[in-house]
């Protein structure tokens, strides 16, 4: 028994699932929890409201009526060292994640959006405390304006981390489902934020390795990059190609990415040093390249390309560092958001989809590890929020050193 635990069923019978999932999680606990997090990988979003209900009552029955259960609707989920849901050609799934947290302040939210003018204006964050540590985040991209809400926390909330990431529903724009407590909203955000004596490390690693050289961008419009240094984009590009050997060829026809250094003061800029986005296409008549981001003249970049074994070697390298931090010697559970992507054909068998939350099981040194595939990951890169693509974003929370034996 400890302060977290995890379960996670599969059953066409839904809420014999979340019954089972919600046992294995609950019973594991040493004592009435205060967060609980449901993750419901179902093809037909109205099934979230019964798997919702069949938790919060299982939830309700350990005595802790302020205890916060919050989660989403996603396409698969993890938990017991696998992941399963129909985005896996598998049964419906659902997957519980409890943690015991004294101390801790567990605020619940939810975020809606709505039109003023020119702008968009989101309400629903509760007021920040000096003592708050992180945000978990669970938005609905169609309803939501995630990438915005994300962008603008940094100035918002200053220093205020935020991980989670985007759960449409199975149908698209409107099917959507998000948890809280013992029902479901079908728009919006839901999540919580956590301050007082909780220790929480997020790690973010977005799975690429940089080719060819840094470089500066000397010339860009919005998202198109124009030049680097002094030389047309598509230029620097195919010296880059070049240079590469066959595998890593292969791997940029695969998905060329670009990577914008967090601190243009570093002497060197390696793995692990950039925000990675999508090089999205080229313009022949300009010779320039289009990028998921918008590009600063002066900025520093780097070619990147994304395989299986850097996004091996980048998830344990981000995890061994969220150990090394003070106080994480032991870490007692944690929470994964992982990219659809990732799932689908990043990491060969036999591990496949299941790469993730295996590594951070064995990364963490913890077995009470849950989390879903989504369309987006939210975690902090170089200090400030973003929005992610092909990324694992993880929530680990440290076991107090006085509990250590």
């Amino acid at each position: 028994m400890g302060r977290f635990g995890e379960g996670l069923a599969e059953d066409r019978d839904v809420q014999r699932a979340a019954r089972r999932a919600a046992y294995g999680a609950l019973s594991t606990v040493d004592g009435p929890p205060d967060l609980v997090v449901v993750f419901a990988a179902v093809t037909d979003a109205d099934d979230a409201d019964l798997v919702a209900a069949s938790v919060h009552e299982m939830v309700l029955e350990t005595g802790n009526e302020r205890c916060v259960t919050v989660g989403a609707l996603a396409p698969g989920v993890m938990g017991d060292a696998r992941a399963v849901g129909p985005l896996l050609g598998g049964e419906p799934a659902v997957s519980v994640w409890a943690a015991r947290l004294p101390g801790v302040r567990v605020r619940p939210f939810h975020l809606r959006a709505q039109r003023e003018a020119d702008s968009i204006a989101v309400g629903g964050l509760p007021e920040p405390w000096p003592d708050d540590k992180a945000v978990l985040l669970f938005a609905d991209p169609f309803s939501f304006p995630a990438d915005g809400f994300v962008e603008r926390s940094n100035d918002a909330v200053p220093g205020l981390p935020f991980v989670g990431g985007l759960v449409p529903g199975p149908g698209g724009a409107g099917t959507a489902r998000l948890i809280q407590d013992g029902r479901t909203r079908s728009e919006g955000a839901v999540g919580v934020m956590l301050g007082g004596a909780v220790e929480a490390a997020i790690a973010v690693s977005q799975g690429c390795r940089p080719i060819g050289p840094a470089m500066t961008v000397t010339a860009a419009d919005g998202n198109i990059l124009l030049t680097l240094a002094g030389q047309p984009a598509m230029d620097r590009l195919s010296d880059v190609i070049d240079g590469l050997e066959p595998d890593e060829r292969e791997a940029v026809s695969a998905g060329l990415h670009v990577g914008l250094a967090m601190d243009e003061y570093a002497e060197q800029h390696e793995q692990g040093d950039f925000l990675i986005r999508g090089v999205l296409g080229a313009e022949p008549e300009r010779s320039a390249l289009a990028v998921g981001d918008l590009i600063e003249v002066g900025r520093t970049i780097r070619f990147q390309i994304r395989d299986a074994a850097s996004a091996t070697r980048e998830l344990d390298t981000v995890l061994a560092a969220c150990r090394e931090r003070p106080g994480y010697r032991v870490i007692g559970g944690a929470l994964v958001v992982s990219c659809n992507g990732r799932a689908a054909d990043l990491f060969p068998q036999p591990l496949g989809a299941s790469h993730d939350i295996l590594a951070v099981r064995a990364g963490l040194g913890t077995n009470a590890v849950a989390g879903f595939f989504g369309s987006g990951e939210i975690g902090p890169v170089g200090g400030r929020n973003h929005l992610h693509g092909y990324t694992a974003s993880v929530l680990a929370f440290a076991e107090p050193e006085a509990q250590l034996v």
